[in-house]
């Protein structure tokens, strides 16, 4: 009886996640071993492992999967580095240095719709801001979202600037309570700025490094409004995406059966990086 206030209190949050995160997801596992049709569902039949065949033999499935861990590739330590410069600059003791920080978080504020909306008419290869700047310096022109080798690239470039601000954050609050007399006994030993960096910064940000790069490579591998705002998944399938190949096959093609067997590939796979997470966090705090 004891225990009882305790379930009451807690049920509205058990109902919530049973409907609408537990459920979708058995859902998901047993709609991925039918030929489910969204506008036939009186149809749906058992076809056991056809859709996880099917994906094997799917070049557009392996081109979305490989997509996804290009961007995950350039995305994640870009977006690291850029946090960590923008965190060491935002950290100085400077007039009006709160200005930068707002400044530099701004983006993250924004709707990514919004943000996506906005790269698209920088990225205009006639009348955008982009190839005005670069043609200033004798730069250009470039195709940017209309090319098969510059989609992904500047999308990459938009995610960081979007998404570098929160990382950055992250970062100062590390550097922040990173001891300052190591700072001052280094400067008496006669430590270089990049001495103190190298031997102080990095080591004493090990752990956010960790944290940092993972959150990171976790939200990337789900990767959807920018090419579905900016590019629909093109060009030539440049851009597609394994979430885009889940929405396009699920609520474009009606494919529920073989949109699911996607969605359950792409849980487990960030299922796997989620258990590696874990390990080196934890790995990272014992060490």
């Amino acid at each position: 009886m004891r225990s009882l206030p305790g379930y009451v209190f807690s049920a509205p949050a058990l109902i919530l996640l049973f409907v609408f995160l537990l459920l979708p997801a058995l859902m998901a596992l047993y709609y991925s071993f039918t030929n489910y049709y969204l506008l036939l569902p009186d149809q749906t039949k058992f076809i056991g492992t056809e859709n996880y065949v099917r994906l094997l033999e799917d070049k557009l499935f392996l081109r979305s999967l490989g997509n996804t861990f290009l961007f995950v590739g350039l995305v994640v330590p870009l977006q690291a580095i850029t946090a960590l410069m923008l965190a060491l600059l935002v950290n100085q003791k400077l007039r009006g240095i709160r200005w930068f920080r707002a400044a530099f978080i701004a983006p993250v504020m924004t709707s990514m719709v919004v943000v996506s909306i906005l790269w698209t008419f920088i990225y205009n290869p006639t009348n955008g801001l982009a190839n005005a700047v670069l043609d200033i310096v004798g730069l250009g022109p470039f195709e940017y979202l209309t090319s098969p080798t510059q989609a992904m690239p500047s999308i990459v470039l938009m995610s960081v600037w979007q998404g570098a601000g929160y990382q950055m954050m992250i970062f100062l609050a590390g550097l922040q309570d990173i001891p300052e007399h190591l700072y001052e006994a280094a400067s008496i030993d006669g430590a270089s700025t990049w001495q103190k960096f190298l031997h102080i910064t990095l080591p004493g940000l090990r752990n956010v490094i960790v944290f940092v790069a993972l959150i990171t490579l976790i939200a990337a591998t789900k990767l959807f409004i920018q090419p579905f705002v900016m590019t629909q998944g093109g060009p030539l399938d440049a851009t597609k995406t394994l979430v885009y190949m889940v929405y396009e096959e699920g609520f474009k093609f009606r494919d529920v059966g073989y949109s699911s067997a996607i969605a359950i590939v792409f849980f487990v796979i960030v299922l796997v990086i989620s258990i590696v997470q874990r390990k080196l966090v934890k790995e990272t705090q014992e060490s």
